[in-house]
């Protein structure tokens, strides 16, 4: 099992920047896919973005493309997800998730879940 933890959320104003990281332990690093999801109260969590075993391939979905940009350290064990003109409805918890290869995770199945961070975007 591959333990995740999140850090870098917090409050910002609309039209600001985030940069969320995630540190991996437990397992192998490069052998996941990594992906970002968030949830927002009373909604159900929505995968950000993916990237590959080797961060050769990357999936956004469209509410985030072009301001969020997904990338891996495998020599560090790290994933961070760059947000960029924040929008009050980006307000959620952001999720690190691992999985067993991008087109599994794009398909919503994860092996292992960080406890999440939160993000509030004010207006």
């Amino acid at each position: 099992q591959v333990q995740l933890v999140e850090s870098g959320g917090g409050l910002v104003q609309a039209g600001g920047s985030l940069r969320l990281s995630c540190a991996v332990s437990g397992r192998i690093f490069s052998s996941y896919a990594m992906a970002w999801f968030r949830q927002a109260p009373g909604k159900e969590r929505d995968l950000l973005t993916a990237v590959s075993r080797s961060g050769d391939s990357t999936y956004y979905a469209d509410s985030v493309k072009g301001r969020f940009t997904i990338s891996r350290d495998n020599a560090k064990n790290t994933v961070s997800l760059q947000m960029n003109s924040l929008k009050p409805e980006d307000t959620a918890v952001y999720y690190c998730a691992a999985g067993r290869d991008i087109a599994t995770v794009i398909g919503r199945l994860i092996l292992s879940l960080g406890q999440g961070t939160q993000v509030t975007v004010s207006s």
